[in-house]
């Protein structure tokens, strides 16, 4: 019970969050809701009395707990079956892109200097899916909220620049139709922002890109493992993670329950309604209990290393089109 004033508090913010952003829509102004969640739950962060030991440990909860569950739950909406459909040769490419663009956040954000698990979590979010991969990947490396709140502000602020930045670059470099679908797919963070992005090219270009950015999903649970392995070799003695956490099987299972069990629409929905609030509830308690003075130390790294990886990961999702 002492989690609940928090834990409501969080729900309540990102319910907020969900519904400014609907009343935005009804205006013919797209603003995404985890963009909204993230700069609320930021602000609640300035406010003094909400760090309290009642209120502190339901924010905790809803940043690490709830967000497990709605990264489990997002197992849903990825299909072997339709990651199949793109056929293998662009399957291994979107791979081989993750896994290229992972190292390279990741060496940048070493060279630059970030601290502790940032480099990691850069890595993560802007490699693979968003705040999801960096909610994943701070779970299983036990992270610190403060080492998450940077890498989830930025991933969140450049997937939201990409959702125009993208349409306008694509006509001087004449990319249409599918074309944009799978840049838009493989380039863009998170899945909600693919979405907005590739929405502008047509029906055809946003079904082509939701499935490429379902495989840049997929590699969340090997991505995932491969790092914990290496940190336990790493770290030699001591209480180690477990090599793939329990909620990342739960991801794995219903990934499987969607590729062989005929779920029906109306589930598939409702569970997309409910993965989006859950990781709306998340980031608001993970953002509520950023400390501002971890963020200035940054200075001008995380923004270099965030700017210098969505570049990267642009060109080459453009290389691999004209590849294959």
């Amino acid at each position: 019970m002492k989690t609940l004033p928090g834990l409501a508090l969080a729900a309540g913010v990102a319910a907020l969050a969900f519904a400014v952003s609907t009343l935005f829509g009804f205006a013919g102004l797209s603003v995404p809701a985890l963009t909204l969640c993230v700069v609320f739950g930021f602000a609640l962060s300035f406010v003094g009395s909400l760090h309290t030991r009642t209120l502190d440990a339901g924010l905790g909860f809803a940043g690490r707990n709830v967000m497990r569950l709605g990264i489990v739950l997002l197992g849903l909406s990825v299909s072997f079956t339709q990651i199949l459909s793109l056929g293998l040769p662009m399957v291994f490419a979107i791979i081989g892109l993750v896994v290229v663009s992972f190292v390279f956040t990741y060496a940048v954000a070493r060279v630059v200097g970030m601290e502790g698990k940032q480099p990691i979590l850069m890595a993560a979010g802007f490699s693979i899916c968003g705040a999801s991969a960096i909610g994943a990947m701070g779970q299983a490396t036990r992270a610190r909220a403060g080492e998450q709140a940077v890498p989830v502000a930025l991933v969140t602020l450049f997937g939201t620049v990409a959702i125009v930045a993208l349409p306008l670059a694509a006509v001087p470099l004449g990319v249409s139709g599918g074309d944009f679908g799978i840049w838009a797919g493989a380039a863009v963070h998170d899945v909600g922002q693919v979405v907005a992005t590739a929405s502008v090219a047509g029906g055809s270009a946003l079904a082509i890109a939701v499935i490429v950015k379902l495989v840049r999903v997929l590699c969340l649970a090997p991505m995932v493992a491969l790092t914990v392995l290496f940190s336990r070799h790493e770290a030699g003695g001591g209480k180690r993670p477990a090599i793939v956490p329990l909620f990342i099987i739960g991801f794995l299972v219903l990934v499987a329950v969607r590729t062989w069990v005929p779920v029906p629409d109306i589930v598939l929905a409702w569970t997309a309604h409910a993965h989006s609030f859950l990781l709306g509830v998340a980031l608001v308690g993970l953002l509520s209990r950023v400390r501002v003075a971890e963020i200035v130390q940054q200075g001008w790294r995380s923004l270099a290393v965030a700017a210098a990886s969505t570049f990267f990961i642009a060109v080459a999702a453009l290389l691999v089109i004209n590849v294959l």
